[in-house]
């Protein structure tokens, strides 16, 4: 049985965020595999350790001050569940809440809850579009497509990106990266929702969700063939602009 945490899906679920949840969990189900979800919301305990899979979605300002809050007395918790191998897909502004901090465009540091190294900084101008990065899966070289709008710009401290930005903006439309990693820890500004629009990246968080309960065995093989000719049609449509 693999176990789901969604956390905060009533503050946090910008552009269909939770249709990553259901990405997930279909995918399971489709192939036999027993999964089961429970929603987290603000002020409700949670064991870090007993889930295989997290998702955190997008948000505005106020809710990540919110959410800050609620979350700073069991980031150490937070912290030891993924270096146990704790799978997290982090969106937007779920993504930048796992950092140093996010400064507003008044100013206002509001503080991260520093589990991984990086920081944003409000942006003059929101970088909006369609985005096609390059990540590395399992050794692989994957086109990931997704919709970015976000108004912050993340920078990376030492810390290994999602991937190459092919087309659209990334992190912050300067260094050419899009989203972190560290561990099985997924960060992304790829709204789309990013799962259902790209089944390998899902797959593999699957796979390293069973990976994390001990089991290695190789997915069943699903039919993706509309998934894969809708990706590989935003691949072509953007590159063609260039």
């Amino acid at each position: 049985m693999l176990t789901v945490c969604h956390l905060y899906p009533d503050l946090l679920n910008l552009y269909g965020d939770r249709g990553n949840v259901q990405a997930f969990t279909q995918r399971c189900r489709w192939r036999g595999l027993p999964v089961q979800v429970k929603e987290v919301n603000l002020g409700q305990p949670v064991e870090f350790a007993d889930y295989d899979f997290l998702f955190i979605g997008g948000g505005s300002d106020r809710e990540q001050a919110l959410l800050v809050t609620d979350l700073k007395n069991r980031v150490d918790a937070l912290r030891m569940a993924v270096d146990k191998g704790l799978v997290v897909l982090a969106i937007c502004g779920g993504y930048q809440l796992l950092g140093r901090y996010y400064r507003t465009p008044q100013g206002k540091r509001i503080p991260g809850l520093s589990l991984l190294d990086f920081y944003t900084e409000a942006g003059e101008q929101r970088l909006i579009g369609n985005v096609v990065i390059e990540a590395e899966l399992a050794g692989k070289k994957t086109k990931i497509v997704g919709f970015e709008n976000h108004g912050g710009k993340t920078f990376l401290n030492g810390l290994k990106p999602l991937g190459c930005v092919l087309s659209g903006h990334g992190n912050n439309g300067q260094d050419g990266w899009e989203g972190a990693r560290y561990k099985n820890v997924f960060c992304s500004y790829l709204h789309g929702p990013l799962l259902p629009k790209n089944p390998v990246l899902t797959d593999y968080l699957i796979t390293l969700a069973l990976a994390r309960k001990g089991y290695a065995a190789q997915l069943v093989a699903l039919d993706d063939e509309i998934e894969t000719i809708a990706n590989q049609a935003m691949v072509e449509r953007l590159s063609n602009k260039k």
